[in-house]
């Protein structure tokens, strides 16, 4: 009969520390922080990059065949960033609603974005290396993305997979 109050209250205790990981406390407030402020930061940054390129002449300096700068793949790969940045600002927007509703699929979208813009950065960089080969791609803007990136996936990875407030907080 002891051994099974006992029992008891050790199954009371555990439901009770499982109720105080739940919400958005502790670390998940800086998540919480940057996930607002993700889609701003994404259109931000996409006007300071592609408002110069159409307000100018460097489009046709890019992709016209007579431009100074022409290259075949410009005009593509501007595309692709650009319908990558739409992507991203709606991809997270939509994260917000996740993680607002604790939605379990919060997690794999935070993982799937934090990783997949950090490869985008990468490749987008190698691409540009292959265009333009006398320019070095690892700028200061572009080693302050790459470095924003590798630390974020490296704090904010391991934290979504083994946190014990994020398992209990994104349930739904």
């Amino acid at each position: 009969m002891e051994e099974v109050k006992q029992q008891s209250v050790t199954q009371t205790a555990d439901v009770q520390a499982d109720k105080d990981l739940v919400g958005i406390k502790g670390w998940l407030i800086l998540v919480a922080i940057g996930v607002v402020i993700s889609p701003l930061r994404v259109f931000y940054e996409s006007i300071n990059t592609f408002k110069p390129i159409f307000t100018t002449d460097m489009w046709q300096r890019l992709t016209s065949q007579f431009g100074d700068m022409y290259h075949p793949l410009w005009e593509p790969l501007l595309i692709i960033e650009i319908l990558f940045n739409v992507t991203l600002f709606f991809a997270s927007l939509y994260l917000i609603v996740l993680f607002f509703k604790h939605k379990k699929a919060f997690v794999s979208w935070y993982l799937a974005i934090l990783l997949g813009s950090l490869a985008f950065i990468v490749l987008d960089a190698f691409v540009v290396s292959l265009l333009v080969p006398s320019v070095s791609i690892f700028d200061s803007e572009m080693k302050t993305m790459l470095m924003r990136g590798v630390i974020q996936a490296l704090i904010w990875g391991p934290y979504m997979l083994l946190s014990q407030r994020v398992k209990a907080t994104f349930v739904k």
